[in-house]
């Protein structure tokens, strides 16, 4: 009889891990997703308003060729294959970039990316709900005194697909992508009339200036936040090719086509705010409704990452808690002019954000050797103490460095968790994980 309850509360607790989406656990293989699903959730992911506001202050900073073209695609290529690493190691795990920073930064350590990482996607939440808001009383020609009942209404509205969970963020997804790559195109073609044709658009000249490495921070801090992040979903692949090729097409392909559409009416407008270029197109009803599906399915894959990163800081599966709780902090922070705050905040994040991934990758290839061991069968040193000085390292470089701050951030970081791990191996500094079974 006592066995049959023991066995009773186990499949319980696996039910609950299933509905709250594994937020302390590896994703079993009977729960993995195929090819098309990861990618199209990762595109609806990428698929977001302020990579084309970011892309709408390229476009009034640089020619259109080479310069711009160049900066797009350089830059998102080198985002892609930073989650595409990362995409293999969740896969390869079947953990979330939370539960890797306890092998990477220790048991307590690792509540340091989660605050980062958690923070940086309330940030996020809060544009977006401030975005939507703005745009519709501009688009509508409603009174301002809309703006605040409009963010809270939207700001707890966007969080229920990322409630129900995976399931629900594939669903909307599936469904946005396509409408939001319609809309894309329809702006981009009457840019280039409105422009003069391809002659017009390599005539103009930028009204402003930018260096290389600051276009490079913004195209990458664009989404370096939830890359690094990204292993909340590549972490329910089926195979390599899933994790991998899903992260590209919607970091390279699908960023990289955001930044591009922003940075094009950007050019031809000579007007960064993606909302004032509908405005002009006269794509006021189309804008509205294409907007609010693409704003919505990058809010609820944000949302989704800050619960997954309250349930690994609390120690708790309750991540539905966590979704409703984190609405209401970005909400708040809508409020209180978020809108206002998108360059700085980039900025922000391409500097203090990359330097995470490049430790996990650290751990993960070189101490770990691609090998994990079963996370319910370890017990964790409260502080990894190369990987929180390696990150200190990153971030530092990443700061204070020429050239482009994130990759700065990401290869500091990597070499820094090395050097720091074979220090303590010379001076015989016991820096390593207990795993069960072993003496």
């Amino acid at each position: 009889m006592e066995n049959e309850e023991i066995l009773k509360k186990s499949q319980k607790e696996v039910s609950a891990e299933g509905t709250e989406d594994f937020p302390l656990v590896e994703v079993p293989e009977n729960e993995r997703k195929g090819f098309w699903s990861i990618s199209v959730v990762l595109l609806g992911f990428t698929f977001f308003t302020a990579t084309m506001w970011a892309g709408g202050n390229l476009g009034v900073s640089f020619k259109f060729w080479p310069d711009l073209i160049l900066l797009i695609t350089l830059g998102n290529f080198l985002l892609g294959a930073y989650v595409a690493v990362l995409g293999y190691i969740a896969y390869k795990t079947g953990l979330s970039t939370v539960l890797l920073g306890r092998y990477s930064f220790g048991d307590w350590g690792s509540k340091w990316p989660d605050f980062v990482l958690g923070f940086t996607q309330i940030g996020w939440y809060a544009w977006g709900t401030a975005t939507i808001a703005i745009l519709l009383t501009k688009l509508l020609n409603l009174p301002q005194g809309w703006n605040m009942p409009l963010m809270i209404v939207f700001g707890f509205a966007f969080s229920w697909t990322a409630y129900v969970g995976y399931r629900g963020l594939e669903w909307l997804s599936r469904f946005s992508v396509p409408l939001m790559t319609i809309l894309i195109i329809w702006s981009i073609t009457i840019a280039t009339k409105d422009a003069g044709g391809l002659a017009g658009i390599l005539g103009i000249e930028p009204t402003k200036n930018m260096t290389i490495a600051g276009a490079i921070t913004i195209i990458f801090g664009t989404f370096v936040s939830g890359g690094t992040q990204s292993t909340n979903w590549t972490r329910f692949s089926k195979t390599t090719f899933s994790a991998v090729f899903g992260s590209l097409i919607a970091f390279f392909i699908g960023n990289g086509l955001m930044i591009f559409a922003g940075a094009y009416g950007g050019l031809v407008y000579q007007e960064p705010d993606i909302v004032n270029v509908l405005v002009k197109q006269g794509l006021i009803f189309w804008g509205i409704v294409m907007l609010f599906l693409n704003i919505w399915t990058t809010q609820d894959n944000t949302i989704y990452n800050f619960s997954v990163a309250g349930c690994n800081f609390f120690r708790t599966e309750k991540r539905r808690y966590f979704t409703v709780g984190g609405a209401a902090i970005g909400t708040i922070l809508a409020i209180l002019g978020m809108y206002n705050w998108l360059i700085p905040w980039l900025v922000l994040l391409g500097t203090f954000i990359p330097p995470i991934g490049g430790v996990i990758m650290a751990d993960f290839f070189y101490k770990h050797k691609m090998k994990y061991p079963k996370i319910t069968k370890i017990k964790f040193q409260k502080f990894n103490w190369a990987g929180i000085l390696g990150y200190v390292a990153g971030a530092l470089i990443a700061k204070y460095s020429p050239g482009v701050p994130p990759l700065n951030g990401i290869i500091g970081a990597f070499i820094f968790y090395v050097i720091f791990d074979l220090l303590f191996k010379l001076f015989r500094i016991n820096n390593d994980h207990v795993v069960e079974g072993e003496k």
